[in-house]
């Protein structure tokens, strides 16, 4: 793990009071993500570190402490829900219905003793009871009014959606006003908040 890279390319970071116990812990997700991919092919990622960067990115651009609790949607093998549960003090919980993406993701919450995660191996929509979630996300699962809309009852005006998304990004927001993008390397970073959706 290219913990300098990380460092170089993440400005919150200065700030952080444990980066020894963050470096342990990407330490540990990479040992397990690379021994679970041989066996089970959960994802094609060749450079972890550029993965967590564009997961944890978002933490340059916005404050995102105030969440108590969050929602993943399609989490496979926790980018970006695994990272931020890892810096934020937020219980996620994180829904992935493939069960070994889900399997990884449990593996993943034991080993590195992540107690605020929670992982449902379902879909969002399929879920019952509905809950509020502060902060919501997702990367590169599905289209945003899609996204939205399979969150209903999952979110009211102080919830904030964070979509993690690429270039066609423009092409996602016909008919939604009111959004923030922010944009670092290929990856673009769309904020939505519930208020401008209930």
């Amino acid at each position: 793990m290219n913990f300098k890279l990380l460092q170089d390319n993440l400005n919150f970071l200065q700030d952080l009071k444990d980066l020894e116990d963050l470096k342990k812990k990407l330490e540990l997700y990479e040992k397990f993500f690379k021994s679970y991919s041989k066996a089970h092919n959960i994802s094609n990622f060749k450079e972890l570190e550029r993965e967590i960067i564009a997961s944890l990115k978002i933490l340059d651009f916005k404050d995102l402490s105030f969440a108590e609790n969050a929602i993943d949607l399609g989490s496979g093998a926790g980018f970006p829900a695994v990272f931020l549960a890892i810096v934020l003090k937020a219980n996620f919980t994180l829904f992935e219905p493939n069960p070994k993406k889900a399997s990884f993701l449990s593996l993943i919450k034991s080993e590195l003793e992540l107690d605020n995660l929670s992982i449902i191996k379902e879909k969002i929509e399929l879920h019952a009871p509905k809950f509020k979630a502060r902060l919501i996300t997702s990367r590169a699962l599905m289209k945003i009014p899609q996204l939205i809309t399979a969150c209903k009852g999952f979110f009211d005006e102080d919830s904030l959606f964070v979509f993690y998304k690429g270039s066609s990004l423009q092409s996602e927001l016909v008919g939604l006003k009111d959004y923030k993008i922010y944009e670092f390397d290929k990856r673009r970073y769309c904020l939505i908040l519930g208020a401008k959706l209930c």
